[in-house]
């Protein structure tokens, strides 16, 4: 049995978690999130917390088991919490530039590039800074991870987007033959 899917997940406070055969609904101060359950999976809602089961104990879905609490629980921490990710912007001249919902980047290229914020998504940006938040874990660290993917950080100066929390490792240039 998984140690991660016996872990009961705890409701918080205005936080409302309801199944419908397959479907899981959280909704919460932030919002609303659905998901759908493998129906092998059983989820259960008592005494403020929420119980997810291996009703089978088929060795497939042992992982599945795990897999699913842990989507709940982000579920439930998203709609009373939020998620947020965090990038750097490093080079020469380079720039964020907020445009209303959207950020404007001046990495190097031709031309600046115009990120457009997805539903779900809020986009900030300031100066070598930006800040990628949203209530669903998944989205948020899908686009942050699209924004990265502009223009990766180079090993060599360091420049370009990279995660906050995220260690470039640098190499050496190459040295003059004596």
């Amino acid at each position: 049995m998984s140690r991660i899917g016996k872990k009961l997940i705890e409701i918080p406070n205005g936080v409302n978690v309801s199944v419908n055969g397959n479907i899981v609904t959280v909704t919460g101060p932030l919002g609303t999130l659905n998901r759908e359950v493998n129906p092998k999976i059983g989820v259960e809602v008592k005494d403020g917390h929420v119980e997810v089961t291996n009703t089978t104990g088929a060795y497939e879905l042992r992982a599945q088991h795990g897999l699913y609490r842990q989507l709940i629980h982000n579920m439930v921490e998203g709609v009373s919490k939020g998620y947020e990710k965090k990038l750097n912007v490093n080079g020469v001249g380079f720039k964020v530039t907020q445009k209303g919902a959207d950020v404007e980047l001046g990495i190097g290229l031709s031309h600046p590039v115009l990120v457009k914020a997805e539903p779900g998504i809020t986009l900030t940006g300031d100066k070598t800074e930006i800040s990628v938040k949203g209530i669903d874990k998944e989205q948020v660290g899908r686009f942050a991870a699209y924004i990265r993917d502009i223009k990766p950080c180079e090993p060599y100066h360091a420049y370009g987007i990279s995660y906050s929390d995220e260690v470039v490792v640098r190499k050496e240039a190459k040295s003059a033959k004596k």
